[in-house]
């Protein structure tokens, strides 16, 4: 029986990991707030803001949801050390592009945020896989 030997981890990986997993859970409370917004919170919102959530796309909703919940558990294989973690990262990447195209080209609402999701999410894809490649995960 063989066993590869994983590598010593660098203590920024860690920090990295965690901070990934604190930026998705608050990625998670955004979609959670946005998802199950009482009609009443709705209502007191401006018009033009009631008419965009009421014409969201379902496929943008569950988007949002991948791109968080992927995340939020791609960041915590990283944590754990989980080859895992990249199959995860790429998923919630690829909704976050999804999602944010959506606002920028169809609502034209881009601002420094999404350009910020698509940034980071692309960089822990490739944290996860550089850390595949240099035997931190098992």
């Amino acid at each position: 029986m063989t066993h590869t030997a994983i590598q010593k981890l660098p203590i920024w990986f860690i920090v990295v990991g965690v901070l990934a997993l604190i930026w998705n859970t608050i990625g998670i409370m955004a979609y959670i707030s946005q998802a199950y917004m009482s009609d009443e919170l709705i209502a007191q919102l401006p018009e033009a803001d009631q008419q965009m959530f009421a014409s969201l796309p379902v496929w943008y909703t569950g988007a949002f949801a991948i791109a968080v919940f992927a995340g939020t558990l791609g960041s915590l294989a990283l944590v754990m050390r989980k080859k895992w973690a990249s199959i995860l990262l790429l998923a919630s990447l690829i909704a976050a592009v999804a999602q944010m195209s959506y606002l920028t080209f169809v609502l034209k609402m881009a601002n420094t945020m999404t350009a910020l999701v698509v940034i980071i999410g692309f960089a822990l894809v490739l944290l996860a896989k550089s850390a595949n490649n240099r035997g931190w995960l098992s």
